[in-house]
């Protein structure tokens, strides 16, 4: 071979390999990458797993009508409570339904990714609860609500579902960069942070499709904004107060779509503030999951 087919050859495969991205080359090397991790990078990537479980399970149900196929639930329990979401002609509608088939697909392939680099190592789907009445969302609400949205079902609508869609969200976003500080490996890190940016993607969705409907009163009185305020509340009091509704706390008039402090830097969770927040102010179980996270990291 030439030199300069060699040169080409090789620009050919590095061209390759950069298209292949985090995920492929990760798994590429997957028995190597496993038996070197860290175990706080084990343990820090198994608590992310648990969380892109619910989320999976949430949209999945919501979207095509059932959870992570078996394969990808590494054998744990099927999560109870979900629902296919039912339309009912709402304007809204037709933007839901792309954004949670779409979001359905990143949450399993998120799964599928983490289960992966993870090998063997991987914790298996826990007990999750994404039931709206009767189920932790129902609970959710009414908590945040002072029980005013008692037989709260994010299934039962679009914007329902956008307000069960934005109590994980924001949730997501904090806790990938808060475990940024805690990930040794820099492949595993720039993975985390793609991941991060994907649900920060998705939360400002969901943010812009509620501040949409900021005026329409959905439930019990209350108006879009109010309820997403009374939501954004609840986990700033066990969440590290770090959250914003969806309007601008200065001037109510104008929009808050990205949360952020005075820096316009997105907001970090420690892992309790997060657990606090699915375990709806438990220390160890409850809410969402109701005998707690798989893992190390389990305990606020």
């Amino acid at each position: 071979m030439s030199t300069e087919n060699r040169k080409f050859s090789r620009r050919q495969a590095l061209q390759s390999f950069g298209m292949m991205g985090a995920g492929a080359a990760l798994t590429a090397c997957m028995p190597t990458a496993v038996a070197q991790m860290p175990d706080i990078d084990v343990d820090v990537l198994n608590f992310a797993l648990n969380l892109e479980y619910l989320e999976a399970e949430f949209y999945s149900w919501a979207a095509f009508g059932k959870g992570l196929d078996a394969a990808d639930a590494g054998g744990g329990p099927a999560s109870t409570g979900g629902k296919k979401l039912v339309y009912t002609g709402q304007p809204i509608d037709g933007a839901v339904q792309a954004y949670i088939e779409e979001i359905a697909n990143d949450e399993i392939a998120h799964v599928k990714f983490l289960r992966a680099a993870l090998g063997v190592k991987a914790v298996p789907r826990p007990q999750i609860d994404i039931g709206g009445v009767g189920g932790a969302f129902e609970a959710a609400a009414k908590a945040a609500s002072k029980g005013a949205l008692a037989g709260f079902d994010p299934y039962a609508n679009a914007l329902f579902f956008l307000h069960g869609a934005f109590i994980f969200e924001d949730v997501g976003v904090t806790a990938y960069k808060g475990a940024a500080r805690l990930i040794t490996n820099k492949d595993y890190l720039e993975a985390a942070a793609g991941i991060l940016a994907v649900e920060a993607y998705h939360a400002g969705e969901v943010r812009t499709l509620l501040f949409s409907q900021k005026d329409v009163v959905a439930a019990a009185g209350l108006k879009v904004s109010q309820i997403v305020q009374a939501i954004s509340d609840l986990r700033g009091s066990v969440g590290g107060g770090k959250d914003q509704g969806i309007l601008d706390a200065n001037n109510p008039a104008k929009g808050n779509i990205l949360p952020t402090d005075a820096n316009s830097i997105a907001f970090s969770r420690t892992t309790s503030e997060v657990l606090k927040i699915v375990y709806l102010g438990g220390t160890a179980s409850g809410g969402f999951f109701p005998v707690g996270l798989n893992g190390n990291i389990k305990t606020a």
